[in-house]
């Protein structure tokens, strides 16, 4: 290595260094940090928002086509771009007033998300001791087995199907508090 040429790269170290140190020393700076409060969700926001609707509207169509692999990734792309918004537009959506048609939208929502996820919970419960009674009459009487475990696979999938619903659910009222972004 020639004398010149490590004489820059020293250079530039030396140059490197307290620059790196400085940006190090910011409390709370990360290269990721949401906008200071105050500041206005932008129109990347509104992006993120439209983005994460037509994924909800995908979500239910592919749930009620019965694609229900391809709902629930849908579904959960559209929940990581809400928590995105709910993270850096969350001041925003704090001073926004719901009217009282939203509000009472918000409580179906709520009612709604909550049935779902109860059915849901009831027909993995059900699923699930199908699946451990089969599994005892595996040996001993193969068509009640083979029955109950074409019952569990059904409820299971039911379970699948009303879980995926109840978070189009939430997701819909993440929608409409965060709607003011579709303008």
């Amino acid at each position: 290595m020639s004398q010149s040429r490590f004489l820059t790269m020293v250079f530039s170290l030396l140059l490197v260094f307290p620059l790196v140190g400085a940006a190090l020393a910011q409390p709370g700076k990360t290269p990721s940090q949401s906008p200071p409060p105050g500041v206005p969700c932008g129109p990347d926001h509104q992006i993120l928002y439209k983005r994460a609707v037509t994924l909800l509207d995908n979500s239910e169509k592919k749930l009620n086509g019965r694609f229900t692999a391809e709902a629930k990734s849908m579904a959960k792309e559209a929940k990581s771009l809400f928590a995105i918004l709910q993270k850096e537009c969350a001041q925003d959506q704090k001073e926004r007033l719901l009217t009282p048609q939203e509000e009472q939208q918000e409580a179906i929502n709520q009612k709604l998300n909550a049935d779902a996820q109860a059915q849901a919970d009831r027909l993995a419960k059900s699923a699930e001791d199908k699946f451990k009674k089969a599994t005892l009459l595996e040996t001993t009487q193969p068509e009640m087995y083979t029955k109950l475990m074409q019952d569990a696979k059904a409820e299971n999938e039911q379970a699948e199907n009303r879980s995926i619903k109840a978070m189009i659910y939430a997701l819909r009222t993440e929608q409409m508090l965060f709607s003011f972004l579709a303008k």
